[in-house]
């Protein structure tokens, strides 16, 4: 962190104006947005937690999709400050089922035209989401899906698509079934999105010997306060209802409160399962920008949020290629550090977050010592149909600033 910032009133009282204009004209029925510092936070909670339901609040809870992707890469870290887990050590210590790897010979090839793995999947490559299975960009761009990809859907992984706690098995399951699979490209060699950060939620149970939902609470949670975040919402009525885009030009509801988040799930799924509120997503930020104390070291908070691709890896598609969420308009390109992107050039280069599908953009410029949460219950259409709402807060929340 540079400096400090503050946050002007007036820029405050601009920040909610935005926040009001969306839901007033109908582009969300209701938002969540937080800007705050290390030191303090503004909260605007706008609209209703469901079409014709009850006002959204402070604490109104969300399911953050892959916004759950930087509280697990933290995790590891923390592991490793404990001398649970290494670096560079092979997983397959605690991970069996994920020795002595078979690689497609083709990405597109059939399931039995495999070669050897050269090398063991390493902590590493999970955290950089380099260990050889994933979403690769070449999937969407097919007119037959994949070998591979038909598998998966068999299973009960829940790993190529949108998160789903109720397909998912228990972890060893889980675990099993992913074995299954060959890998899709050899360790180490390129970035995919999504399953290793799922391999991580059962790799940081087996180290600590705990249920992956109590590993995330006693390591995380706990020492950060974060007490809304978990696996499901306790409080379904705290709970907004996600929406998708109907065909009509309206929403339809996705998952209402008491469904797919409203119970204890088998899996706990690292890469996108967790619920949370903008407060709670504020403190593990403040966290990183005060330097990780109490759970990571400075040094693990430089690495995590700092590029860890190598040059030959980012000569693939990477995270700017698969899900740039509001920043394709502010133009920035972005690399990968310890499950969270990195922003590498424009205006906010230095800034890392990662956006979950279901609505939620979480984004951290240290250098301004700023933090952005905006938590919106309409999900995603892709790159290319992110609401409007998170870039217009983000663009505010940058303009209420004022630099001591």
């Amino acid at each position: 962190m540079t400096h400090r910032s503050r946050l002007s009133r007036d820029g405050l009282a601009r920040f909610g104006e935005v926040a009001e204009g969306h839901v007033a004209g109908g582009g969300v029925p209701g938002v969540v947005a937080l800007v705050g510092t290390s030191e303090e936070a503004h909260v605007e909670p706008r609209g209703l937690l469901g079409i014709g339901g009850a006002p959204m609040t402070r604490d109104s809870l969300f399911r953050i999709a892959a916004t759950t992707k930087p509280i697990t890469g933290a995790l590891i870290l923390a592991l490793i400050r404990e001398g649970l887990l290494a670096l560079d050590e092979p997983v397959e210590r605690l991970l069996p089922e994920l020795a002595d790897r078979r690689v497609l010979r083709r990405m597109d090839g059939p399931l039995d035209d495999t070669v050897p793995a050269a090398r063991s999947i390493t902590v590493r490559d999970l955290l950089t989401f380099t260990f050889g299975f994933g979403v690769l960009t070449e999937m969407f761009d097919v007119e037959e899906d994949w070998p591979v990809d038909v598998a998966e859907t068999k299973l009960p992984l829940a790993t190529f698509g949108s998160p789903n706690p109720e397909r998912q098995a228990d972890p060893d399951t889980w675990l099993a079934a992913l074995g299954s699979l060959p890998l899709i490209t050899q360790p180490g060699e390129r970035w995919s999105y999504n399953t290793s950060a799922q391999v991580l939620g059962v790799l940081a149970s087996r180290a600590a010997g705990l249920p992956i939902a109590e590993v995330y609470r006693t390591r995380l949670f706990e020492p950060l306060d974060m007490r809304d975040t978990g696996f499901f919402a306790a409080d379904t009525s705290r709970l907004a209802t996600a929406y998708a885009d109907a065909p009509d030009g309206g929403l339809a509801v996705y998952d209402p409160p008491e469904g797919k988040w409203s119970k204890p799930p088998a899996f706990g799924d690292g890469g996108g399962g967790l619920v949370s509120t903008a407060e709670d997503l504020w403190k593990f930020a403040r966290m990183l920008l005060r330097g990780g104390d109490p759970v990571l070291t400075p040094e693990a908070v430089a690495a995590m949020t700092s590029n860890q691709l190598t040059a030959a890896q980012q000569r693939f598609p990477g995270p700017g290629d698969w899900w740039p969420g509001p920043s394709r308009r502010f133009g920035q390109r972005r690399t990968w550090g310890f499950c969270l992107s990195v922003i590498t050039e424009g205006r906010f280069t230095g800034a890392y977050g990662w956006d979950g599908g279901f609505g939620v953009t979480w984004l951290v410029d240290p250098a301004r010592d700023l933090a952005v949460i905006v938590l919106a219950q309409r999900l995603f259409g892709g790159p290319d149909a992110v609401p409007g709402v998170h870039a217009d807060l983000q663009e505010a929340a940058f303009a209420a600033l004022e630099e001591e």
